[in-house]
């Protein structure tokens, strides 16, 4: 058993197709089959079950791809800390972000991070709060930044905090409510809203925010992207209470929006998580672009 073949596991397991997987580790697919066959025969089991369609894990498949990617982290991490101590960062970071981030430009950060670490591959992923922080817990991402209601931490990580943040309600500029200079939560009771799905960490602020004011809403429409939901504002069909820094952009843009502050609204607040166990090189190095040192409360400005 050799890593070669470990990777040509996890590239079927995650194509669920050997040609596409050949493709992917750049080989010929009659090789990478005979590689997964001699590993099967090595094992004494079946990883995959093929039919003409598709590519299947078996029970013993499903049990040894974990331990694969464990395998083939370990020995990335290897080559990394090596790389590290001779003074050069490479690898691979994983970076996780909500879609409505304000706080950080992140291209802006990636653009000076490529510049000092040229060597090191970035990976994005979007994603809830609440499974970008577990992604961290479990080993899958480096570091995330997260938005969360002003009274919740993330858990299990490090975190930071980057910004606080009001939310504002966004109506169609034609709504009744678009030229208030503000309003309160009781105000808008009554309307249809549009939010992100039930239960996700953006949706909580609003959901605190009205339950704490002693107020129920009627949800119409849930979204799992703050820019579906704005264009179905922009419909008509509903309002929305989205992060002030997140969504003024986007109505600068849209003369379809209109933004009305909100004197008793949701409050944000804006993390950067990492692990604390280990961090990678490549996660040491971001921290260190983004001014971040241990104990530090807040980024560092140069």
């Amino acid at each position: 058993m050799d890593l070669q073949q470990l990777r040509y596991v996890v590239a079927v397991a995650e194509t669920r197709n050997f040609t596409r997987a050949a493709e992917r580790c750049r080989v010929v697919q009659s090789s990478l089959s005979h590689r997964i066959a001699g590993l099967e025969r090595e094992l004494g089991v079946k990883l995959f079950v093929r039919s003409s369609r598709r590519t299947e894990l078996t029970g013993a498949g499903e049990a040894f791809l974990v331990g694969a990617r464990e395998c083939l982290a370990a020995a990335d991490r290897a080559v990394a800390d090596a790389a590290a101590a001779a003074g050069v960062v490479r690898g691979r970071l994983v970076v996780g972000m909500i879609r409505t981030t304000a706080a950080i430009d992140v291209p802006e950060l990636l653009q000076r991070y490529r510049a000092r670490y040229p060597d090191v591959r970035v990976r994005l992923r979007a994603g809830s709060s609440d499974e970008l922080a577990a992604a961290i817990r479990n080993g899958e991402l480096d570091i995330a930044f997260l938005g969360l209601p002003e009274n919740e931490r993330p858990t299990g990580v490090e975190a930071l905090v980057l910004d606080r943040d009001a939310h504002v309600l966004v109506v169609a500029a034609g709504h009744r409510l678009a030229g208030a200079s503000r309003v309160t939560l009781y105000d808008v009771a009554e309307e249809t809203f549009v939010d992100f799905r039930d239960g996700s960490p953006g949706r909580a602020q609003s959901d605190q925010a009205f339950a704490a004011a002693g107020l129920a809403r009627d949800v119409a429409y849930e979204a799992g992207v703050a820019e579906l939901i704005t264009q179905l504002v922009a419909r008509g069909l509903g309002v929305a209470l989205l992060p002030a820094a997140f969504v003024q952009p986007l109505a600068a843009a849209d003369p379809q929006l209109a933004l009305v502050p909100v004197a008793d609204g949701p409050r944000r607040v804006e993390y950067l998580a990492w692990s604390s166990f280990n961090p990678s090189p490549a996660t040491r190095a971001l921290l260190d672009v983004l001014g971040v040192r241990p104990g530090t409360k807040e980024p560092g400005r140069g």
